[in-house]
Parts: structure tokens; sequence; C-alpha cells
């Protein structure tokens, strides 16, 4: 994932939001898989750490009042995150590869459903400012030499 800058998150939508954090969480989860292969349990306590703190961020963006969903989905993140926990404390990469394939799919589900449900965005409203001020065009009239 590029840097963002806080001008730059401020200026996604809630949807796109998720979308960032669900790929920042593969991003970490598939550098935690390397580093527990390769046994740089260090680096890797950190990853799976960071992956924990998305999954709980997901966790708190969600809106109960959507129903169910909400619901199934607190449960799974909960599930993930545990298991993200038992990945760390045992060096089991396996385990770690599991929550893995369930993130991609939730990514990929999320992002199928965000593009099919996108509302229309309308051009923004000028400011105060903006809608008195006037604006010239201003042309170029060529003239000829010697006139």
């Amino acid at each position: 994932m590029n840097f963002l800058s806080k001008e730059l998150l401020y200026q996604k939508s809630p949807q796109e939001l998720t979308s960032l954090l669900y790929e920042a969480a593969i991003t970490k989860l598939e550098k935690a898989i390397q580093d527990t292969k390769e046994h740089n349990y260090i680096e890797a306590n950190k990853s799976y750490q960071r992956v924990n703190d998305i999954l709980h961020r997901l966790g708190a963006g969600l809106n109960y009042d959507s129903g169910i969903i909400a619901d199934q989905l607190d449960a799974l993140y909960n599930f993930l995150a545990d298991e993200i926990v038992m990945a760390n404390l045992n060096k089991d990469a396996t385990r770690a590869e599991e929550v893995l394939v369930i993130l991609k799919d939730i990514s990929q589900s999320w992002r199928q459903a965000t593009i099919s449900h996108q509302p229309v965005r309308r051009p923004s409203k000028t400011n105060a400012y903006e809608q008195h001020v006037m604006v010239e065009e201003h042309t170029t009239h060529k003239m000829e030499a010697g006139k």
C-alpha cells in the first residue's frame, strides 16, 4: 500500500477506508508469514500484532444497526484475531495462511459489493466566494505587422 497523507485519508469514503484496511491486513499478514517461515520471529511478531490491530479497527467500525451481517462480521474478525494470536504464539505459518485465505475472500467480496453499489458522485458545490467570482475569457488578437 502506498503512503497516504492524512488529507487523502480524510477524503476517502468509509467503504474506501475499509478496503484500505483489508489491503493493509493482507500485506502485513503476508509479511508475517514470510518472516515466520524464515525464522525472523521478531519481525513476524510485529506484523502479526499489526494485523490484529487492523482486525480490531475493522470490528470497531461496524454499524450494528445494519443487521445480522454486522454481528457475523464481528464474530469473524474476533475469530481471525484469535487465530493470528495462536499463529504468532506457536510460530505456525500454516494457521496464518488459513487466515490469509479468509481475509482475501472478504476483501474481494467487499470490493465487489462496493463496486456494484457505487453512489453517483455529484460535482461539489462551490463556496460562497466562488459563486460570485466573474471569470473573463481572454482572447488573443492577431495584429498585422505595420498597422
